[in-house]
């Protein structure tokens, strides 16, 4: 399994992290669960509007192809403080608790 990893700062001026949260589940995930290879999300967010985005893919090459990545960061750009970062890595362990949907 492999993930990307993005480092965003949400711009609480513009959008509240809920709000942002909302947006990316509506335009977003329903796209992203489409994408090949693709086994799951984490986002992680501060008040303040810190955040990470973790998504799961089944191999290396999934992980990499980001069709839908580009088109977001480009949809949510008034959203953002600064550009996100992005990095790529490979799951080496998990273990997670089952979460409710939020």
């Amino acid at each position: 399994m492999y993930s990307r990893v993005t480092s965003l700062e949400i711009d609480p001026v513009r959008i509240s992290v809920e709000g942002a949260l909302a947006r990316y589940r509506e335009e977003i995930l329903p796209r992203l669960r489409e994408e090949e290879g693709y086994e799951g999300i984490l986002m992680m967010a501060t008040p303040e509007g810190q955040g990470l985005v973790v998504t799961l893919w089944a191999t290396e090459a999934d992980a990499r192809r980001g069709n839908i990545h580009s088109e977001a960061i480009e949809r949510f750009t008034t959203v953002f403080k600064a550009p996100p970062g992005r990095e790529q890595y490979e799951v080496m362990f998990a273990e997670a608790p089952s979460l409710a949907a939020g």
